[in-house]
């Protein structure tokens, strides 16, 4: 019997839907729900431990994964079944854990898993833009303790309009591409991509998902009473001790205020505030250490925060003793790296990046394989952020979450600037080295550089700056470049990328509830004249793209051919293109059009010399003589019958000279007219009707000799009349079968 399924609509408006259903499916979880759009279903289910877990934070897992068979497919690899996240997976995680998190109440350290699962896919809906509506919905089923619900939309701009959740055909049309969290009543989350937008746009963009969230929050709340709303748990909460919080803050308050004001160095402010930390332990005795445990660390932080808070908004300086607009000092160098294709260094106070680029073929595209998106990348980065550039030591596991969001923030904030007939795939790697700051704007900065070192024709710089926001609700500064400090410390960081003309990129998570779009757009202004100080930077560095590719970075020429002579080219497994590599140094890689099926060879080489012997054999192969036109041609082969020769603007292009074409008058040996290695002219007489073969003659160039008398043509008929030809065979000659009858 199936059980009593409870289920609530959501209507976009524009005749699609989106059903929040639960009762049927997982109902041993602490909440689960079906997400359904179209044909695209989402199973979302919730666990939360009901022990708190040893640890003073969090300890959240949101867990995204899309199954092959719910897009009919098989995963692809040697093992047929799902195993490491992909990079979409991964992102789409991190957009669900950053507005989730914030929510949870600050002393909940039970450890929770959020696990959502793609179940059917449908090609016209994208199943990324339903996963925070599917996480929040779960988590109000449940008893797990939870502020306010939240929902995840993606907005895109389509001929003018704003749409929410759009398919795929129409985000390729989009210049605008952005995924907007919030609750009913503040925004908590950013991320997108711009085609060069303004801040305003930006804003309303932001105003437009805003009022479809609110739709998705109401029916959260509908769905959860309509089921039950359920009791909300009861946990321990962290133990709390006011009298020993205000003890240690009129300790340390002060102190940490007047460190903080000095504007020393991340190393040399550390030191000091650790000094006080110290005495302030100091104070208490052995007893009182052991019972108050973590407390006098947590209060000792808090008292920090707020010094250093107070600071800012009251005097409007910083903890490295900068005003809130001023940028740290920069360097930047590029064609620091001998080898690479490309490289550059960007280095922004105490954080540095060192970008590389390489250029490919076709070949080295990044392919993308999910079963919500099949499809390649032929520009794309990669962000390493190793231990040692924020002096620590640990070990390296593989690429963290975090690497794989930097990195794709900084590659959608120039992949709009790689123009269009860019023949390679192009990857940036940034390297980290130093960090105490935005390390993706900085790699945003050292890739823009790069590109434009290695010859990549960028259509304009792109610069980024990471900002932040400290508001005690009546006063508010935004901070330029922000600290690593100052991101945990202030209510609202965000990154923005851009040209000189508009936004490229962003990534926003905000703190504070009921942020006025007032002061966004202030601080998204602040933002702009931040990256253009930092983009004049980047542009007396190197001002415009290098002209030409490095001498030892490869050259990338395309040529097009029929599709009835790809096999011709690649020859009988490969052979004649294999060769063709070897003999040139070059990289060949012939791929067809979809649209016209010609096709499209690419010739990747560092030897000019290699990539103009790979076009003329394209040409030769390709060349098509005119009828009744004279050619150059040279003599390669001798035969009894004639010469074999190949055409001097088309070498390997061969055509035979027969040899009554070499001279008027009758020649007895090929030799006797020409010999191997001559170079003659001939004339084109197209395809004899008589051979079915091409028709080049010399003697057609020469004066006939004087008294030259034409051979008569040969009779076609005579061996009719000497009786020879088959037809005259006698009547009465008996079939084989009667022959065998006899």
């Amino acid at each position: 019997m199936i059980p009593k399924v409870f289920r609530e609509v959501i209507d976009l408006g524009d005749g699609r839907t989106i059903s929040l259903e639960t009762g049927k499916l997982a109902k041993q979880a602490h909440g689960s729900v079906v997400v359904q759009m179209g044909k695209a279903m989402l199973l979302c289910t919730v666990v939360s431990n009901y022990k708190q877990s040893d640890v003073d934070f969090l300890p959240l897992t949101v867990d995204y994964r899309e199954k092959f068979a719910a897009a009919g497919r098989y995963p692809g690899g040697f093992f047929k079944r799902e195993a490491r996240p992909s990079d979409g997976e991964v992102l789409t995680m991190r957009l669900v854990d950053r507005v989730l998190r914030p929510l949870f109440p600050k002393d909940y350290h039970a450890e929770t898993q959020v696990m959502i699962q793609l179940m059917s896919h449908d090609e016209n809906v994208m199943p990324d833009a339903l996963a925070g509506l599917a996480a929040s919905t779960v988590i109000q089923l449940s008893d797990i303790p939870f502020e306010t619900p939240i929902s995840e939309v993606r907005v895109a701009r389509v001929n003018g309009e704003f749409v929410i959740n759009p398919n795929r055909t129409q985000l390729a049309d989009a210049d605008l591409d952005m995924m907007i969290g919030a609750s009913a009543d503040s925004v908590m989350m950013v991320e997108g991509e711009m085609d060069e937008v303004t801040e305003e746009e930006m804003a309303d963009a932001i105003k437009f998902a805003h009022e479809a969230i609110k739709v998705q929050c109401a029916a959260q709340v509908r769905l959860a009473e309509a089921f039950g709303k359920k009791e909300t748990r009861e946990y321990e909460p962290e133990r709390e001790d006011e009298e020993l919080a205000k003890k240690i803050h009129d300790a340390a308050y002060q102190k940490c205020y007047d460190i903080a004001k000095k504007g020393t160095s991340k190393k040399e402010r550390g030191l000091a505030f650790s000094e006080v930390k110290e005495e302030i332990v100091a104070s208490f005795t052995e007893e009182e250490i052991a019972d108050f445990g973590s407390l006098i660390g947590k209060y000792f932080n808090k008292a920090q925060k707020n010094a250093v808070r107070e600071l800012t908004l009251s005097e409007g300086l910083r903890l490295d003793g900068r005003k809130t607009t001023d940028i740290r000092p920069i360097w930047c160098e590029v064609d620091y790296l001998p080898s690479t294709h490309g490289s550059s260094i960007f280095t922004r106070g105490e954080t540095q990046a060192l970008a590389t680029v390489t250029l490919g073929t076709s070949r080295e595209a990044n392919q993308i394989d999910m079963p919500s998106y099949e499809g390649e990348e032929t520009f794309y980065l990669h962000y390493n952020f190793p231990p040692f550039c924020t002096g620590e030591a640990r070990p390296l596991r593989g690429t963290s979450r975090r690497e794989v969001g930097h990195g794709n923030l900084a590659q959608r904030a120039l992949k709009g600037m790689i123009p269009a007939d860019c023949p390679y795939t192009v990857r940036v790697v940034s390297e980290v080295l130093e960090s105490n700051g935005s390390s993706s704007m900085a790699t945003v900065c050292s890739g823009t550089m790069a590109l434009m070192d290695a010859g990549v024709q960028l259509k304009k710089p792109v610069s980024g700056i990471a900002m932040g926001l400290i508001s005690d609700g009546d006063r508010y500064a935004v901070l330029s470049d922000i600290l690593g400090d100052e991101d945990h410390l202030g209510d609202m960081d965000f990154k923005v990328t851009g040209t000189a003309d508009g936004i490229t990129a962003c990534q926003m998570d905000i703190k504070v509830k009921g942020l006025s779009y007032e002061i966004l757009v202030n601080a998204l202004k602040q933002a702009r004249e931040g990256r253009l100080h930092i983009l004049e930077k980047l542009t007396d560095t190197i001002a415009q793209p290098s002209e030409e590719v490095k001498a030892h970075a490869p050259k990338m020429i395309t040529r097009t051919i029929p599709n009835d002579m790809i096999g011709a080219f690649i020859g009988p497994g490969g052979k004649h293109i294999q060769e063709l590599q070897k003999e040139t140094e070059t990289t060949i890689v012939i791929n067809e059009d979809p649209v016209t099926e010609e096709g499209i060879v690419e010739i990747l080489g560092t030897s000019p010399e290699g990539i103009e012997k790979v076009i003329a054999r394209i040409e030769s192969m390709m060349f098509k003589p005119e009828r009744g036109s004279v050619y150059q041609v040279k003599v390669i082969k001798i035969l009894d019958f004639g010469a074999v020769v190949e055409y001097a603007e088309a070498p390997g292009n061969e055509v035979l000279l027969h040899v009554s074409e070499l001279a008027w008058e009758r020649t007895n040996n090929v030799t006797d007219v020409v010999k191997l290695g001559d170079v003659l002219d001939v004339k084109y007489f197209g395809i004899d009707p008589k051979t079915r073969k091409e028709k080049v003659s010399r003697k057609a160039l020469l004066p006939k000799p004087e008294g030259y008398v034409a051979r008569p043509p040969r009779d076609n008929n005579r061996n009719r009349d000497n009786n020879r030809g088959r037809d005259n065979r006698r009547d009465d000659r008996k079939p084989r079968e009667a022959k065998k009858e006899d």
